[in-house]
């Protein structure tokens, strides 16, 4: 992976390598795309520019204009924390570091004295760090989800009244739900969006509609196929993980008219339901 993120150009070049021959052939695209970039009076800052591997191929050593590129394991690509291994914890760790500085400002100049209070700071102030493209990187690891529920439940101790209580009854007084719950919900909603076509793609990128077992008989009708994943990587991907459960719900949520709807019905499930 070759990442340029200069101030008026950003290009993201991505090759598989199993050989050395794949590495020859990215060197040569490497190329290719200097001489276009000079052709075209596009300069690429070199400085910026870095490669990454990815899987346990051979570590190739690749060049622009002559100037050997940097190896990096970890580099931020478009507010999100990619690593050579694709695991969430990096991301998680800086995302709840950055939503925990957030939380300390507010703690230091605001008195959080009901729900409206808290819902207008944390919703506005803490929670998007949390939650930015959670789709891409959501954590699976324990201590992630931990590291990330830890602020939510550091930040309904602020609310007057509430810190000598649980934490499930400070989220039931508020009327919220836990940072998990909220990325289960979150990945459902796009799923109903990409099977409905509410969102312009084709859902076949991502998913295979499960139309022919006997099991796709039951429930609703939009039920996806459970594909094998060797890795618990893969497993976790969106693609994957969101499948059991979307399969799981009722006819009634699945068939709601619209995205609005949808939310609806999957919450008034969801309260009798531990999804």
């Amino acid at each position: 992976m070759l990442i340029d993120k200069s101030v008026h150009s950003y290009t993201l070049t991505v090759q598989h390598c199993t050989d050395e021959q794949d590495g020859l052939l990215l060197q040569q695209d490497l190329d290719n795309l200097m001489e276009w970039s000079k052709l075209w009076h596009l300069d690429v800052n070199i400085d910026k520019c870095k490669v990454m591997k990815i899987g346990h191929h051979k570590k190739n050593e690749y060049k622009l204009n002559g100037n050997v590129l940097q190896k990096v394991d970890e580099e931020k690509d478009l507010g999100i924390f990619v690593t050579s291994d694709l695991k969430p914890s990096v991301h998680c760790a800086k995302a709840a570091t950055k939503a925990m500085q957030v939380l300390g400002v507010i703690k230091r100049n605001f008195v959080l004295t009901d729900e409206e209070d808290f819902r207008l700071l944390f919703n506005g102030f803490v929670r998007p760090h949390l939650e930015y493209c959670v789709s891409v990187w959501s954590p699976y690891f324990k201590k992630d989800i931990e590291c990330l529920e830890k602020v939510q439940r550091r930040a309904t101790k602020l609310v007057k009244g509430l810190r000598s209580k649980s934490y499930e009854d400070r989220l039931c007084l508020l009327g919220i739900t836990s940072l998990e719950k909220r990325r289960i919900r979150g990945d459902l909603i796009q799923v109903f969006r990409l099977v409905r076509g509410f969102d312009g793609l084709n859902y076949e990128l991502f998913f295979e509609l499960d139309n022919g077992s006997g099991y796709a008989l039951r429930g609703h009708k939009c039920k996806l196929k459970v594909n094998r994943c060797r890795l618990q990587l893969r497993q976790c991907f969106f693609s994957q993980r969101v499948v059991n459960t979307w399969n799981r719900l009722p006819a009634f949520v699945v068939d709601a008219s619209s995205v609005n709807s949808f939310k609806k019905r999957l919450d008034d499930w969801t309260l009798d339901v531990d999804i």
